[in-house]
């Protein structure tokens, strides 16, 4: 079962059902213009969600340096900058490794990021187990890619966004505690939430800064990942996610969204 198929649980396909009916991206001020273009560092962008992040940031004008991790060789994010030269550049970096994150901070000084966006996750082999039943390793790894390199991405990185910039995460809509009615999928939910916990506190921290920070919740969508079924396609998906990203530009504090702007119950 792959990460993005955690969200197949039967009340959420039914709050998509309706969300996709009834809802529109939900209205939203800002005193950045989000059609003024700029620069993004976005980590985790060699494939799936940040590489198709990353080619619809180019649609809008924006210049994107990417990461792949150092096990890949090369990937799609090569084949996107080979096709918009002078306008992306490829990284490396494994955000489970510190010192990985400290040479990336230390190759990117200097730089100025209108958003750091940070895009990882991984679901332990068997998602069906319980925390009772899953390995130490494995429930270590989970939460290591999901929650804490993540995190430590930010902290490291931080300094890289000015004032008036952007720092977001990719969460998950699994995430959410108060939207947790069927269980299920407790290794993968728990590093979602512990997650999303440890940005509200870097929130509270950083409570007397403008910042606009955010905890995207994108979706089930098909991907090779997500699988064939999922309900949404690339191609519908990705620019309502870019846009509330984009959207939330300007507007200090923390927000947990999903793909059209709502907020999703912490």
């Amino acid at each position: 079962m792959c990460i993005l198929c955690v969200w197949r649980q039967s009340n959420e396909a039914l709050i998509f059902a309706a969300d996709t009916a009834q809802r529109k991206i939900a209205p939203m001020s800002s005193t950045i213009s989000h059609d003024i273009a700029g620069t993004i560092l976005l980590i985790g962008a060699s494939r799936g969600l940040g590489h198709a992040m990353a080619a619809e940031l180019l649609k809008r004008g924006w210049n994107v340096v990417g990461t792949k991790r150092p096990v890949e060789g090369r990937t799609e994010l090569h084949d996107l900058a080979d096709e918009n030269p002078g306008r992306i550049e490829v990284e490396t970096v494994d955000i489970c490794e510190p010192e990985q994150i400290a040479a990336l901070r230390a190759r990117l000084s200097g730089r100025v990021f209108d958003i750091l966006f940070v895009n990882a996750g991984t679901a332990n082999a068997n998602p069906n187990e319980t925390i009772a039943e899953v390995s130490t390793e494995e429930f270590i790894r989970v939460m290591v890619t999901n929650a804490l390199g993540p995190m430590r991405s930010v902290e490291a990185l931080q300094d890289l966004v000015p004032a008036d910039g952007l720092i977001g995460v990719m969460s998950s809509g699994q995430g959410s505690i108060a939207n947790n009615t069927n269980g299920g999928f407790e290794v993968y939910r728990g590093s979602k939430s512990a997650l999303n916990q440890y940005m509200r506190s870097y929130a509270a921290r950083h409570a007397s800064e403008p910042r606009a920070l955010v905890l995207m919740a994108p979706g089930w969508i098909r991907t090779a990942l997500g699988g064939p079924n999922a309900p949404l396609s690339m191609e519908e998906a990705i620019p309502s996610i870019v846009e509330v990203l984009l959207t939330k530009r300007g507007r200090p504090g923390l927000e947990y969204l999903d793909r059209i702007g709502k907020t999703v119950p912490w």
